[in-house]
């Protein structure tokens, strides 16, 4: 499967679907192998745009499944790989589009940056069966996921993918590494499922976080009122351990978890 650049030059990236094509061999390279090596039985690859990323995946063999928003990325890749029987590309969006095509799977994307939060969210929150992933995403979203207690990029979406995953940073990129250069850096996040992970209620996981985060610099027991009483906020806090006064950004994600748990057992206020 020999593919000069001229087959990526045939796409034209388009701001609207914020496409930035990774152009730099060695990334390539790099994401290629971390994907490979999931011993997941197939590949389901987000945002292939002119599929520099879906050659090398491809000539493992396992069947892949590509997902674009953009039709002319699924065109090009139609005509790129015709012939090649393992090769599945989908038209749709990874925010919503179905993405029941068996499993497990390892997923590999360069995201687009005005959806790669929604996208990830999808697959930590859902029953989608992936056994790994590997994701490109603007750095200041790599940051915030791998942000620990007491720092600013610690938030709901940090303490989700925590729970659920072990988290590794393979790249930081520079804009040179794409075309159209964007105007911040990159990072790829590897994602591997942790075996104590919370296997349901990860929606309402979530949305208690981000109730917990409304306002950074209020207590836990300001964020919390209107949610639980003084006594059951009082509750909760001593329950954890935590001092009653304590913010929503100093609480590591084990006791997240704690918290929820023990939430579930009270009503919302009459």
């Amino acid at each position: 499967m020999e593919h000069g650049q001229s087959d990526s030059l045939k796409l034209i990236p388009k701001k609207r679907f914020g496409q930035h094509f990774l152009i730099q061999k060695s990334a390539i390279r790099t994401i290629a192998e971390a994907a490979l090596a999931a011993h997941a039985p197939h590949l389901l690859e987000i945002g292939p745009g002119p599929g520099v990323i879906t050659e090398p995946l491809l000539a493992d063999g396992r069947p892949l499944w590509a997902v674009d928003l953009d039709p002319d990325a699924i065109a090009v890749l139609a005509e790129r790989f015709q012939g090649v029987p393992h090769f599945h590309p989908v038209l749709g969006d990874a925010v919503q589009a179905p993405l029941d095509f068996g499993g497990p799977f390892c997923v590999v994307g360069n995201l687009p940056y005005n959806a790669a939060t929604a996208i990830l969210t999808r697959f930590l929150v859902t029953d989608l069966d992936w056994e790994r992933m590997v994701l490109m995403f603007q750095l200041e979203v790599g940051q915030k996921l791998m942000g620990r207690p007491g720092e600013k990029e610690y938030g709901p979406l940090s303490i989700l993918a925590q729970l659920t995953c072990r988290l590794t940073r393979l790249l930081k990129l520079g804009p040179g590494a794409f075309r159209p250069a964007p105007k911040v850096d990159s990072a790829v996040l590897l994602f591997e499922p942790r075996v104590d992970a919370p296997r349901a209620g990860r929606r309402a996981l979530l949305a208690f976080l981000h109730l917990s985060f409304a306002h950074r610099r209020k207590t836990l027991a300001n964020n919390w009122h209107g949610r639980f009483t003084p006594d059951q906020t009082r509750s909760l806090l001593a329950g954890a351990g935590l001092p009653a006064a304590i913010r929503a950004e100093a609480v590591p994600p084990a006791l997240w978890l704690d918290l929820f748990n023990m939430s579930l057992s009270f009503a919302p206020p009459s």
